[in-house]
């Protein structure tokens, strides 16, 4: 899953939103100098991702991007999948999607001083280009597939995953779907014990 996924599954607890936001910029074990909440934050974001990577819903979705990404296609599928969670917000929060998107700037700003170096330099783009909110327009996933296509240096043809997004679009949305309930779960019994 990506940014938007990972901050939805953090419950509103602003603590958690900000350690499973900053929890790939954490290497190994890291992370015992921040508070508890934002430790179990961390934890809670490499659950979901096993949890994703495992998943034969998500392996699906992958088979369908592999013959023409490889490796890379896990990371089409995030992306996809926040597109989906974008453009279906209000099946999922009460609170529109915009409002939320700003509070959730808002949060990272303030606690700036505790978050680290790449989460840093990345904020200010996601703020500029409202990524969160954003994610729901297939010009905005475009752009995103451009700039992960550029960091890879062409090698993962990225650029051209809009096209494989309008074809299995149905497909996608339906494995999205299905996928996303069995997290929900996952995650609420996650949360309890931590």
């Amino acid at each position: 899953m990506n940014f938007l996924a990972h901050l939805y599954l953090s419950q509103n607890n602003t603590q958690i939103m900000i350690g499973n936001f900053i929890a790939d910029h954490v290497r190994g074990n890291k992370f015992k100098h921040y508070s508890e909440e934002i430790q179990q934050g961390i934890i809670l974001h490499r659950q979901i991702d096993t949890f994703t990577d495992t998943h034969k819903i998500v392996r699906k979705s992958k088979r369908r991007l592999h013959e023409r990404y490889g490796h890379y296609d896990g990371v089409i599928i995030d992306i996809f999948y926040d597109y989906f969670l974008a453009k279906n917000w209000g099946n999922y929060s009460q609170i529109p999607l915009d409002i939320y998107a700003q509070a959730v700037y808002r949060l990272l700003t303030n606690n700036k001083e505790i978050l680290p170096k790449k989460t840093l330099e990345f904020l200010p783009y996601m703020i500029k280009y409202d990524l969160l909110y954003n994610y729901q327009f297939l010009d905005s996933i475009q752009q995103v597939l451009n700039g992960m296509n550029r960091r890879t240096q062409g090698k993962s043809q990225m650029h051209l995953a809009l096209e494989d997004l309008q074809l299995y679009n149905k497909e996608l949305e339906t494995d999205f779907s299905n996928f996303f309930k069995e997290l929900c779960m996952f995650t609420n019994s996650e949360l309890q014990k931590l």
